[in-house]
C-alpha cells in the first residue's frame, strides 16, 4: 500500500496509525468508515487524526482495544453477530469502552415514536425506506446498511423473529427492494422494506395499528440537532462510569440481536 503525506488539516497534525496505537496521549479512537473497505478515517482525542486504508471495522477495532484505547464506532460495528460478541468480549477484557454510535435513537423522529407507542398493544406494523441507489459493494447488504430502520423496530416493539425475507434487485436500473416479514414475541406482524433507486427520495413512510388506533406516516417535529454531538456526549458518560451495567447490558443485547436479524435477513435473501 502507497503511503501519503500526513499534512495538517485545518491546523490539526496527522499521525500514522502505527503511531496512535503506540501513543500513550491517544486513549480513545473514533472510528468511522464504511461497513466494507474503504479509506476509512479515526479522529483521536488530545487533536490528532489518523488516516489509513482498513479493510474492515473489526480489524480497526481489535488494533485499538489491543493497544488499550477506548473505542467510538460508527453502525454496524461489524457484519455479523459472532464477530461484534468477540469485540465486546476483548473490550471486556481490556477494561475497556467500546460503544457503537446509533444516532438514530437520537433523532426526534424516533422520541416522537417512542411516546407514541407506550402502552399501546401492537396488531401489525410497517416501515418504508426510500432512497437513491446504494452501491451493495461498498455499503453492505441492505439489512445491514439499512440496520438503523431495523434497530428503530427492534426498540420500539422490543425482540423480533424472522418470518421470510425477499429481496429484488435490478442491477442494470441500480434498483433494489428487500421486504422483510418480522414478528414481535407477541405474534405480532411487522413489514420493513427497504427500496432504493434513481428517482426515490429519501424519506420513511410508517404505518402502526394498535388497538387503541393507527399512527400513519410521521409528522413534522423538528429539525434533529446535534445528534452526533449527543452520542459523543453518550459515549463521554459511558468513560466516566455514569451508565449502569444493566443500561449497558440492554444496549448491547439490542445491538447482537440486530445484527443477527440482519444476517438471518441476508441469509433468506440469497
Amino acid at each position: 500500500m502507497q503511503g501519503r503525506d500526513l499534512k495538517c488539516i485545518d491546523e490539526v497534525l496527522q499521525i500514522s496509525l502505527e503511531d496512535a496505537l503506540s501513543s500513550q496521549e491517544v486513549e480513545v479512537a473514533y472510528i468511522c468508515s464504511e461497513s466494507t473497505s474503504h479509506e476509512d478515517y479515526i479522529r483521536t482525542f488530545f487533536g490528532r487524526l489518523v488516516w489509513k486504508w482498513i479493510a474492515y471495522h473489526y480489524i480497526n477495532i481489535r488494533q485499538f482495544l489491543n493497544a488499550g484505547k477506548h473505542i467510538l464506532v460508527e453502525y454496524p460495528m461489524t457484519l455479523s453477530r459472532a464477530a461484534a460478541q468477540d469485540l465486546w468480549e476483548l473490550a471486556e477484557q481490556k477494561g475497556k469502552v467500546l460503544h457503537e454510535e446509533h444516532v438514530e435513537l437520537l433523532m426526534e423522529e424516533f422520541a416522537f415514536l417512542k411516546k407514541e407507542v407506550v402502552g399501546k398493544e401492537l396488531l401489525k406494523g410497517s416501515l418504508l425506506f426510500t432512497a437513491g441507489p446504494l452501491e451493495e459493494e461498498q455499503f453492505g447488504f441492505p439489512a445491514f446498511s439499512g440496520i438503523s430502520r431495523l434497530t428503530w423496530l427492534v426498540s420500539l416493539f422490543g425482540e423480533l423473529s424472522l418470518v421470510s425475507a425477499i429481496l429484488e434487485e435490478r442491477k442494470e436500473d441500480q434498483y433494489m427492494k428487500m421486504t422483510v416479514c418480522l414478528e414481535t414475541e407477541n405474534k405480532r406482524p411487522l413489514t420493513w422494506i427497504e427500496e432504493k433507486g434513481p428517482g426515490l427520495k429519501r424519506n420513511r413512510h410508517l404505518s402502526f395499528h394498535f388497538k387503541s388506533g393507527s399512527l400513519e406516516n410521521m409528522p413534522d417535529v423538528g429539525v434533529n440537532k446535534n445528534i452526533f454531538l449527543k452520542d459523543q456526549n453518550v459515549f463521554v458518560q459511558k468513560l466516566l462510569g455514569q451508565f449502569s451495567e444493566k443500561e449497558l447490558a440492554v444496549e448491547k443485547k439490542r445491538i447482537l440481536h440486530c445484527l443477527w436479524l440482519a444476517e438471518e435477513i441476508q441469509k433468506c435473501c440469497c
